[in-house]
């Protein structure tokens, strides 16, 4: 992909997520219930905490019981406003994940909930990675999800489609990737991660991979729907 193509998508997701930060809060005030193990299991008091992609801070709600230094961070000002409205006593500030303004080795646990996918090119993904390692301290986890929307037969189809078109330089996307229209905006960039994808992009990042895995979320009807909805976690270790 082109490096000012990627920087283009990168801006207008962060357009997107701000014009309907509102609607989004309000839909989703709260986290998946079937994710607070990645906050109860590896979440120890006294930890210096960043949550990446932060949006709402509504993940926050799965930490809250442990004793800890949160910080939450945001591409979208307008998710900002929302999280210190909800969590005044918490701290909020915007930032790309691209480019964090810490210092080194400064967490000893980084999350990045359903960040990943809306990141573009391979380049900018492996940047977040280099982000978190930087600012991670040595030991420190990086534990992130991505919705696992390759499970989607529907999504299947438009990737490969897209494969197709970029295979014959008709389209400036990367394997994987797909824009469409969601929650009101127009052509918005996914990743369509593969299982084994967000794994292997840890480990050229230099980060050991601790446990990875499918989360399925909803009830089991919905999982044997034609839409299922689930996402990819992975824990991983700055070496």
């Amino acid at each position: 992909m082109d490096k000012n193509y990627a920087k283009y998508l990168l801006e207008k997701g962060k357009k997107d997520y701000s014009l309907i930060a509102d609607y989004y809060s309000t839909m989703r005030p709260r986290p998946w219930c079937e994710m607070e193990f990645l906050a109860e299991d590896y979440l120890k008091n006294g930890e210096k905490v960043l949550d990446l992609g932060c949006g709402s801070g509504r993940f926050y709600e799965t930490m809250k019981n442990k004793k800890i230094d949160y910080i939450g961070v945001d591409n979208s000002q307008e998710f900002i406003n929302i999280a210190i409205q909800k969590y005044p006593y918490l701290k909020f500030l915007p930032a790309e994940a691209t480019d964090l303004h810490f210092e080194d080795e400064s967490f000893d646990k980084i999350y990045a909930i359903a960040l990943l996918h809306h990141i573009p090119s391979k380049d900018l993904r492996l940047k977040v990675f280099k982000e978190a390692k930087r600012v991670l301290k040595k030991e420190g986890l990086l534990i992130l999800t991505a919705w696992y929307l390759y499970q989607k037969e529907m999504v299947r189809k438009l990737v490969e489609e897209n494969e197709k078109k970029i295979a014959k330089r008709e389209l400036d996307l990367e394997p994987g990737d797909i824009l469409k229209d969601w929650e009101g905006a127009k052509d918005v960039y996914f990743h369509c991660f593969k299982k084994e994808e967000i794994g292997e992009l840890a480990q050229k990042s230099g980060f050991e991979i601790l446990k990875s895995g499918e989360i399925p979320v909803g009830s089991e009807e919905k999982l044997q729907s034609k839409f299922p909805s689930s996402n990819l976690y992975v824990v991983a270790r700055k070496k």
